[in-house]
């Protein structure tokens, strides 16, 4: 297994980036507007639908407010081809604002190098939109 580790450091403070990370169902106004177009919670499921329609299924493993961290498995709507997709988020305090840090474990780990460079462009969006909020 492949983990992928990208981080942004982010001009707000961990607190209120934390907020934005742990708003599951928001992730399309708050981390990704433009690139997630509609999110819904059903259970302990998200569900995301992309601009183009397209529908991915994660399952929610944790929310920890003590930590700041987020876990979540890609379990349907995987355009890559994954047989395992696991990440986390968590947030850090740092004299700039905050540091946000996406870990993504993957299967095939041949494919790590393409998820690299999607969850790199997305970590990018992600910093500029909590910026910007």
């Amino acid at each position: 297994m492949a983990t992928v580790c990208v981080e942004v450091v982010v001009g707000v403070p961990a607190a209120r980036v934390w907020e934005a990370v742990a708003d599951v169902g928001a992730v399309h106004r708050r981390l990704l507007p433009g690139r997630v177009a509609d999110a819904r919670i059903e259970g302990d499921t998200r569900v995301l639908t992309m601009p183009d329609g397209a529908q991915v299924r994660e399952l929610i493993l944790a929310t920890d407010h003590d930590l700041r961290r987020l876990a979540y498995a890609v379990v349907e709507g995987q355009r890559l081809p994954l047989t395992y997709h696991h990440a986390s988020f968590q947030v850090f305090d740092h004299p700039a604002g905050s540091r946000l840090v996406w870990l993504t474990d993957v299967l095939p780990h041949a494919m790590a190098g393409q998820v690299r460079a999607r969850v790199e462009r997305a970590i990018a969006e992600i910093g500029t939109a909590l910026e910007r909020a």
